[in-house]
């Protein structure tokens, strides 16, 4: 009796030790998505009045819920360390800006059909994939969360939409004029961008 006790023992420690994230990494990207389907769907919010507030209340979530730094570093790949720290600084203000009208914009489509957080796959200690579905009358459109575990907060560094990854996506872009462009053309281009927005 006592061996086993001290085995229980061992073993609740050994758990205890581990990372405790089992079903965090789901609770969190549900807890947000929730966030942002709430304000999408906020009656008070609706009308151009309330534009602005409904925007600010989006931009925050989005901030809470997202890694800007490993977006952008994952985004640009090889060519993140080609540019200067200034620039690397304008470009993940510039990004995340760009990424949460293109996430905003998607979840948004989606504000009256209901979403499933169907499964929650653990890549790794710190990281991540939280499989949703969204359901409409006619079909199921897959959203895939990759998340990683930092300073104790899981936050989102890559959305797939119906098997599209926003980082590839903006990846095989960003490549395409970084080779014919300089650093500093490409942030002109993504300032014009954004203010186009």
């Amino acid at each position: 009796m006592e061996r086993h006790f001290i085995g229980l023992s061992i073993l609740m420690f050994f758990l205890s030790t581990l990372p405790g994230y089992a079903g965090a990494p789901l609770d969190t990207v549900q807890t947000n998505v929730n966030k942002v389907l709430d304000v999408a769907r906020d009656p008070k919010l609706k009308g151009e009045s309330a534009k602005r507030i409904k925007k600010e209340k989006l931009e925050a979530i989005y901030e809470q819920m997202f890694d800007g730094v490993e977006l952008s570093m994952r985004t640009l790949g090889k060519n993140w360390i080609k540019i200067n720290p200034a620039q690397q600084q304008e470009f993940i203000q510039l990004y995340r800006q760009i990424l949460e009208k293109a996430y905003i914009d998607k979840i948004l489509s989606y504000t009256n059909e209901k979403i499933v957080f169907s499964k929650e796959n653990m890549l790794s200690n710190n990281q991540a994939e939280i499989q949703t579905n969204v359901i409409t009358s006619s079909k199921e459109i897959p959203i895939f969360y990759k998340v990683i575990l930092k300073d104790g907060i899981w936050k989102v560094y890559d959305v797939v939409v119906e098997n599209v990854s926003l980082v590839q996506n903006y990846r095989s872009q960003f490549n395409s004029i970084l080779a014919k462009n300089t650093p500093d053309q490409l942030l002109e281009i993504l300032r014009k961008k954004v203010k186009g927005q």
